[in-house]
């Protein structure tokens, strides 16, 4: 799979991840893909798992992808994940493997107040 059929394979992805299409959304993934979310030490292995379990999460989800930049097999997306409308700020890590997802690692950061020290040389992002 060349580098642009998998970043649209990507916008795809991350469209229907906005738009809880959990079978549109899972479609990137291989039957026996393993995803890992370091932080609370979780791993989930098997699409149809990983559906599952994102399919039970009761928050509202909206995902809002700020850039995807990758080459051959690794690819990497930031995004702000809102559950119920509060950001984290998310790494998603993807390894391909026959032009699908075997491996996904996900980093989630909270928001936090900006430091004073540094304020004299820094700018909001919107």
């Amino acid at each position: 799979m060349e580098g642009g059929e998998i970043r649209a394979a990507l916008d795809r992805h991350w469209a229907a991840s906005d738009a809880s299409d959990f079978e549109a959304e899972h479609e990137i993934y291989r039957e026996d893909a393993v995803l890992d979310y370091p932080q609370s030490g979780e791993r989930i292995r098997g699409r149809q798992n990983i559906q599952s379990s994102r399919a039970a999460q009761p928050n509202r989800k909206r995902f809002t992808v700020r850039r995807i930049a990758g080459a051959g097999d690794l690819w990497v997306t930031e995004y702000v994940l809102a559950y119920d409308g509060r950001p984290s700020y998310t790494v998603s890590i993807m390894e391909f493997l026959d032009g699908k997802v075997a491996r996904e690692t996900q980093y989630f950061g909270d928001p936090f107040e900006p430091g004073p020290s540094r304020a004299q040389w820094v700018e909001r992002i919107p």
